[in-house]
C-alpha cells in the first residue's frame, strides 16, 4: 500500500507537467506567432489559415479562416485548449467548442504595445511558459526601447489600402491595426477622421491626397504590382500615385502586432519616411 501511494505521488509532477502543457489550436496569426516565440509550438495541434509565420506553422493541421470556424474541424484534432484572437469566430461556435468541454480563451486585440507583452505573458502562462514569456517580454522591452525614431519635422501623409481582392479596395480610418501603426512610425493618415475601413473611392483618395500609399505585399500581388494598384480609382492622380511612391510590406508584420512588433515600427519607419525624404 505504500509502495502504491509513493508510485502516485512520483506520478503527480508528471501529471501536473501535462496539465500545464496542454494540446492547443491556435486561431489568429499573431497568437500561433507569439506561441512559437515560446518554444510552445510542440503543444500545437491545428492553426487557422491566418497563421503564415513562421513557415512551420503553416505545415500544421488547418481548421479553416479564423472568423469562419466550424466546431467539427477543431474537435477532431482533440485540443485541450482554444487559443483565439479577438477575430475569431463566429460566436455560436465558439460557444459550442466551450459546451463540447474545450477550454477557450480570446486574446484581447489591442493595437499597442503594452498588448503585446500582455498577450505575451498571457499565452505563457496558458501554455504553461511563465519562464519563457517573461525573457520573451524582457527582449521585446530592450527592442522597442532601441527602434528607431522618425526623423524630427517628418510626418508623411501616408493612405493605406486594403487591397487582397481585386474590386474591393478598402482604405484605413482610425480604430485600425494600420492606423495604428503609422502613428507609431510617425506618419499621419490619411483617412484619419474616419472610423474603421471604409470602400476606396476617387474622391476620397483626391481628398485625402497622400504622400505615400502603402500596402500589404500580397495586396500588391492581388493587384498586380504598383502598376495595378494605381489603376484603382484616383491613386494615379494623388502626390503618391504621380510620384509613384508606393510602400508594400508582409501583412502579418505590418498588421499582426505580434512578437515582431518592433521589428514590424522600425521597417516602416524606415520605409516611409525614407521615400518621403
Amino acid at each position: 500500500m505504500k509502495r502504491r501511494s509513493l508510485l502516485g505521488a512520483a506520478l503527480l509532477p508528471a501529471f501536473a507537467h501535462a496539465q500545464a502543457q496542454p494540446r492547443i489550436v491556435s486561431v489568429g496569426g499573431a497568437v500561433t506567432e507569439t506561441v512559437f516565440a515560446l518554444g510552445a509550438q510542440g503543444q500545437l495541434v491545428g492553426v487557422d489559415t491566418t497563421s503564415l509565420f513562421p513557415v512551420d506553422a503553416t505545415r500544421l493541421p488547418q481548421v479553416g479562416y479564423a472568423r469562419t470556424l466550424s466546431a467539427e474541424g477543431v474537435l477532431a484534432l482533440k485540443p485541450q485548449l482554444l487559443l483565439a484572437s479577438g477575430e475569431a469566430g463566429p460566436p455560436l461556435v465558439l460557444t459550442q467548442l466551450k459546451g463540447a468541454g474545450l477550454r477557450v480563451e480570446v486574446m484581447d486585440d489591442q493595437h499597442r504595445f503594452d498588448g503585446v507583452l500582455a498577450r505575451t505573458q498571457r499565452i505563457g502562462e496558458l501554455c504553461g511558459r511563465e519562464r519563457e514569456a517573461a525573457q520573451l517580454g524582457d527582449r521585446l522591452q530592450q527592442a522597442w526601447a532601441t527602434r528607431p525614431k522618425p526623423p524630427a519635422g517628418s510626418a508623411p501623409r501616408v493612405l493605406f489600402v486594403l487591397a487582397h481582392a481585386a474590386g474591393q479596395l478598402r482604405v484605413a480610418g482610425e480604430g485600425t491595426g494600420a492606423h495604428a501603426m503609422l502613428t507609431l512610425a510617425g506618419a499621419r493618415n490619411a483617412f484619419a477622421g474616419v472610423q474603421g475601413y471604409k470602400p476606396l473611392t476617387a474622391e476620397s483618395a483626391l481628398q485625402a491626397a497622400p504622400d505615400i500609399i502603402l500596402c500589404t505585399d500580397q495586396g500588391l500581388a492581388a493587384q498586380g504590382g504598383a502598376d495595378g494598384l494605381l489603376k484603382a480609382p484616383g491613386l494615379a492622380l494623388t502626390p503618391a500615385g504621380r510620384a509613384r511612391r508606393v510602400v508594400g510590406m508582409e501583412a502579418l508584420l505590418l498588421l499582426g502586432f505580434g512578437p515582431r512588433l518592433p521589428q514590424a515600427v522600425a521597417e516602416l519607419t524606415r520605409q516611409l519616411h525614407g521615400h518621403a525624404a
